[in-house]
């Protein structure tokens, strides 16, 4: 038997079965804590008397315990939930005490009966102490285990309010990723415009990574993390595409060092910040222009930086702020919440994004 290999549905059921079953299992705990408990009082008075009764001891143990329940169970799925509905203090008092009055009663006779057949030679169960014990001890159990509805309710209440939460936020990330889409593809089109226009011989070129890229975008972005490797790929792309556009007339550098194949981030995170060095860098009759991006990986973090220049005349129509740079921010603040820091530097002649995500 030590040689047979586990069945891996049961090794992944079982934990899934008990965690389902979690609230049953916790009162079935409670009863088995209980019954071994009075088990050894009832055997503690029993060895008092002179001598265990076996037969005796399980059935009053066990009688006490369905007593219990009884009342336990009918406060908990009736008395308590009309109570949480009705939110009527003396209805709850009167449906509550009624069965648990005619309960205990039916309990102390029963027992006084099992005891000594009702010959009042075991004197404790004839006294007030035994009815005032029993009723305190029952009545504990029955808050206690109501107490239990409590606050399993308020924890599915909690977790269904985590997983709204969730849903609320994954679906505003699909969103804001959606709303990337259009957003490239406007800036793709007027570039790929331009150079159908112009007759230019790079025009199927471009066509091709347009392609590549949104494949990208439709497949690998998808996912709530990619490669760091294939974000970089995406950016040369889309590089590439510029410089055909721009003919290989502007100084672009783009500079990568460090670790970059086991990196995973949130997918295109960077490529707005891309997309707008380009923008506003190399826009109107600027001889000078040029675009410098660089990613840098530490043990710890990841650092983007993307800076382009700005013509002395260029005015800061507040374009950066748009849905682009909006957008992205957002994403941060849901991808990377309290785990990024965005710097942004403007000078007369230049404009610097550096972007610093905790990779942990």
């Amino acid at each position: 038997m030590d040689g047979l290999p586990l069945d891996p549905y049961f090794v992944f059921a079982m934990p899934s079965f008990f965690h389902r079953n979690r609230v049953v299992f916790l009162h079935i705990s409670f009863w088995c804590v209980y019954l071994s408990f009075n088990l050894y009082q009832i055997s503690v008075f029993q060895r008092d008397r002179g001598g265990y009764d076996w037969g005796k001891m399980f059935t009053s143990a066990t009688s006490q315990l369905v007593f219990i329940m009884l009342i336990a169970y009918l406060n908990y799925f009736l008395i308590w939930p009309r109570f949480l509905k009705s939110k009527n203090v003396w209805r709850y008092l009167i449906e509550f005490l009624v069965p648990f009055s005619v309960l205990i009663a039916a309990r102390v006779h029963f027992q006084r009966f099992l005891m000594d057949g009702y010959t009042h030679q075991a004197h404790y169960f004839y006294s007030s102490f035994f009815i005032v014990q029993i009723t305190a001890i029952t009545l504990f159990i029955v808050l206690f285990v109501g107490m239990l509805r409590f606050a399993v309710d308020w924890f599915e209440l909690e977790a269904r309010k985590k997983e709204v939460e969730n849903e609320k936020l994954i679906a505003e990330l699909n969103f804001l990723k959606a709303q990337i889409n259009p957003h490239f593809l406007f800036n793709t089109l007027n570039n790929l415009y331009y150079l159908a226009y112009s007759k230019s011989e790079n025009t199927t070129e471009v066509i091709s990574k347009l392609s590549l890229m949104m494949r990208y975008m439709i497949y690998e972005s998808n996912h709530p993390k990619v490669l760091l490797s294939k974000e970089i790929e995406y950016m040369q792309s889309y590089i590439s595409l510029e410089r055909l556009r721009l003919n290989d007339q502007i100084p672009i550098k783009f500079e990568v060092s460090g670790d970059t194949q086991n990196i995973w981030i949130s997918p295109l995170i960077f490529i707005t910040f891309l997309e707008n060095a380009f923008k506003h860098g190399v826009t109107g009759k600027n001889p000078k222009a040029w675009v410098n991006i660089c990613i840098q990986v530490f043990d710890d973090e990841c650092v983007y930086t993307v800076e382009n220049s700005k013509s002395a005349d260029q005015k800061d129509t507040g374009e950066k702020s748009g849905i682009g740079l909006q957008n992205v921010k957002r994403r941060l603040e849901l991808s990377y919440p309290d785990k990024y820091k965005l710097i942004t530097e403007q000078t007369p002649e230049k404009y610097l994004v550096k972007l610093t995500l905790s990779l942990h």
